[in-house]
């Protein structure tokens, strides 16, 4: 037996949620998360008391000091009980599909739980004073032997392939089946502990190693094969130990995946019992490591001694248990959902936002969008403003409803700039109104700070007109602030009011103003700006207009505005019309009265332009050529005739007329569109008998309907005529048969004394015409040639009608 040895490194003891504050502020994070096996177990404690346990990926099964075995399921509910012994069960042994129950108690009889269990093996062991090998025969008769005694009572067995392991008061030995001999004694280390207070552990990690904890160390022993030339008398193999030490005591030692799990006890003084310990060892070549160490607060430690704990695991999943009298604790690792709840508590929001999302399908507990709002109010409430609107880019993503929220926090705090920079800008975007508002808190504080947003931020994020009224008002107040202009132009070119922004950039002078206009092609806006353009650089401005004279027509709007100025230039102007603007050619041409006609139609006969050829020769006076030219070259009948009712022309019509006779569509048209200009009968009787015209019926019907609509239209203007002849002529009657006033200021025409007499009791005749002329009756002249007839002198002489009435009153 060969022996190394590897001290055990002492390391802090992170304790567990209920333990000491000071010692809970560990920045290390625990390995694994505690729990405790309650349901029907806490009942069954609470009059009884846990000796041992066996567990099972179905289920556990708990023995007690009084005898009893209860199955539980894992959730730790009661499924059977078992009255075993009136004795302190010791150990519970399953087979692997967990069908057969073993029960040793500490009288030293073994009980089958299940009646098959004894003919269902063909070996099994059982301890006290004896090891005792029972193994069927070809007789299926049980065969016992004797493979140790002498040496006190048996506390442990462990069986695993062809070797067993069993321990007691003197050492640990493994028993090779195959074989059958003895491969090592393994003696105790510290023969100070009292076996039966501090019993040994035993753990096979596999087919070949045994783990031994007792007392203050660990040994892991390796069963190798020996070299066939060493054996002579010798076991066909031996064990090479390598020991570990610690300052505790092992309860139990189990091996899982690559680590040991350990439960420690520790005992300083006999009044003073400490709780036990579950540490994780990661083994290395030349020593060990201790990863995780984890006092535990089980019911009543202060109470238990080392024989009252045990240790146990599951094979299917990483559960361990550990077993006192009057608690059962169950360990579990910790899953991503635990390793994020610790990085939170901690307060470390990025690795646990950055753990979340990395393994986002396995988290049950927790979501990732959650923890990114934590790890933003972690950042708000320590004041990293700067931070908290970063991560909100990544945090909240496409829910607008939360970007809402988060800019009106900010906005409550101060701290719109902040995330300003962050906001969505995309296909995805906020309501207008929040962009608005954070370009209103810049333009109270910022004006460099606003220049910079309108410049990232697309114009279609806000309402322009808006911003632009909100610049307005602050440069009421600062008329000359050049930032606040420059970003007012761009407004402007954003809403393609190109005029306003060219306004504000040659105001300022700007040094890229030709490279603008180029840029956003404002050819067009520069035409009532050329002033500006020369007074600020000559050579460019000219090198400008020669170079896009097709795209400012500054003439254009020269003559729009007067048509005599620039008269000298319309010559030139027939031209550019001519080449480079052909719909602005004819109004042109109908406005002008200083362009060279001649000249003019040269230019449109070059370019076979018919309509304003046609225009220029009914201008010259030549109606007739322009005529023909639409039959000829337009062939369009209707803008014959309307040409024909412009020139109202008897002539033209017959030239029209002529044209047509011959051509079916043309006489169609005709007779549509002839009846309230010319007879349609002269057109009718120089039709050929037997042509064939389009639509003559429809045509023909036309006619009538025009002819009826005509008398309509007398008929209809001759009611209103005579309807207002007599409204007005009962109107003129009323208005004549209204009283006159006649008092002292009034006075004759003819006397010119007052038409009333002082004395008002003598008799008196005045005479009032409708004309509002007064005369005393004697003052009149003679009624004249025709009798009974007077008439006002005055408006008689000026041929005035109202005058012929007459009022006549007397006293």
């Amino acid at each position: 037996m060969r022996v190394i040895q590897h001290p055990l490194p002492q390391l802090p003891h992170p304790i567990l949620s209920h333990s000491s504050p000071q010692e809970e502020d560990s920045e290390e994070e625990p390995k694994l998360k505690y729990e405790r096996l309650a349901n029907g177990v806490t009942e069954i404690l609470l009059k009884d008391a846990a000796s041992c346990i066996t567990v099972h990926d179905k289920f556990l099964a708990l023995g007690t000091h009084f005898g009893k075995v209860f199955l539980l399921d894992i959730q730790g509910n009661v499924t059977q009980k078992f009255e075993i012994s009136p004795v302190k069960i010791n150990q519970i042994s399953l087979d692997e599909d967990g069908e057969h129950v073993g029960v040793c108690s500490e009288d030293g009889k073994v009980v089958a739980l299940h009646p098959q269990f004894s003919k269902s093996n063909k070996q099994f062991v059982t301890g006290g004073n004896k090891l005792l090998l029972y193994e069927r025969n070809w007789l299926n008769r049980w065969k016992t032997s004797i493979l140790h005694e002498g040496e006190g009572t048996i506390t442990n067995i462990k069986w695993r392939a062809n070797l067993i392991a069993w321990a007691n008061n003197v050492g640990v030995k493994i028993y090779d089946i195959s074989t059958k001999q003895r491969i090592t004694n393994v003696l105790r280390d510290n023969v100070s502990l009292r076996p039966d207070m501090y019993p040994c552990s035993l753990c096979w990690k596999d087919n070949t190693t045994l783990i031994i904890g007792w007392g203050s160390s660990v040994k892991i022993c390796a069963v190798k094969e020996r070299d066939p030339t060493e054996m002579r008398d010798l076991p066909s193999r031996y064990v090479e130990i390598v020991t570990f030490v610690c300052v505790g005591v092992y309860v139990c030692i189990l091996h899982h995946t690559t680590h040991y799990m350990t439960l420690l006890y520790f005992c300083q003084e006999e009044e003073f019992r400490a709780r036990p310990r579950l540490d994780i060892i990661q083994p290395l070549p030349e020593s060990c490591e201790e990863i995780s160490s984890d006092a535990l607060t089980v019911r009543n430690f202060k109470d238990n001694e080392c024989r009252d704990y045990r240790l146990e695991h599951s094979e299917g999943e990483p559960l361990f248990y550990i077993i006192s009298p009057k608690d059962i604790v169950v360990a579990k690792e910790r899953d991503q959902d635990d390793h994020i709840d610790w990085l939170l508590d901690k307060k470390k929001y990025e690795e646990a936002l950055l753990a979340a999302e990395i393994s986002f399908k396995n988290i049950k507990r927790h979501d990732v969008q959650k923890i990114g709002m934590a790890y933003i109010n972690h950042l708000v409430e320590n004041g990293d403003y700067d931070a908290a609107a970063r991560k909100c880019q990544k945090v909240l993503g496409k829910n607008m409803e939360l970007w809402e929220n988060e800019v009106y926090r900010f906005k409550t705090i101060g701290q719109l700039k902040a995330i300003s920079q962050y906001l969505p800008r995309g296909d995805l975007r906020l309501r207008p109104v929040i962009y608005e508002m954070i370009l209103h808190e810049f333009l109270k504080t910022d004006y460099e700070g606003f220049a910079m947003l309108i410049r990232e931020w697309p114009g279609e994020l806000y309402n322009n007109m808006t911003i632009v009224q909100a610049v307005n008002d602050h440069l009421k107040k600062d008329p000359s602030n050049e930032t606040l202009l420059k970003t007012l132009a761009e407004l402007y070119t954003y809403d393609q009011r190109y005029d306003k922004a060219l306004e504000i950039y040659l105001k300022l002078r700007h040094k890229d103003v030709y490279q603008l206009i180029h840029k956003h092609n404002l050819f067009s806006s520069i035409e009532d700006k050329i002033v500006l353009l020369m007074d600020f650089d000559k050579e460019k401005a000219v090198d400008m207009l020669l170079d896009n004279e097709d795209k400012i027509s500054y003439l254009h709007k020269l003559f729009k505005r007067d048509h005599h100025k620039g008269q000298r230039y319309h010559e030139r102007q027939i031209s550019l019309y001519a080449e480079y603007d052909r719909p602005n050619l004819l109004p042109f041409l109908r406005d002008s009265t200083h362009c060279p006609l001649e000249k003019a139609l040269e230019i449109c006969q070059q370019r076979n332009f018919v309509e304003e050829t046609v225009f220029l020769l009914s201008r010259m006076g030549n109606c007739r050529r322009a005529l023909q030219m639409i039959m000829e070259e337009l062939g369009d009948v209707d803008k014959a005739i309307e040409f024909a009712k412009e020139q109202d022309d008897a002539e033209l019509w017959e030239d029209l007329i002529s044209y047509s006779i011959d051509k079916p569509p043309f006489i169609t048209g005709l007779l549509n569109n002839i009846g309230t200009h010319v007879d349609p009968i002269l057109l009718i009787h120089r039709i050929k008998e037997g042509m064939r015209i389009p639509n003559l019926r429809d045509s023909l019907v036309k006619i009538l309907q025009d002819y009826n609509l005509q008398i309509l239209l007398r008929e209809g203007c001759k009611k209103i005529l005579v309807a207002d002849s007599l409204s007005l002529l009962q109107k003129m009657h009323r208005t004549q048969m209204r009283g006159i006033r006649v008092d002292e200021e009034n006075i004759c025409e003819s006397c010119h004394a007052t038409i009333l007499p002082s004395d008002t009791a003598q008799a008196f005749g005045v005479v009032v015409f409708h004309c509002r002329h007064m005369f005393h009756k004697e003052c009149l002249p003679s009624p004249g040639t025709i009798p009974g007839a007077q008439f006002c002198n005055i408006c008689s002489a000026k041929r005035r009608g109202p005058g012929s009435g007459i009022l006549e009153m007397k006293k």
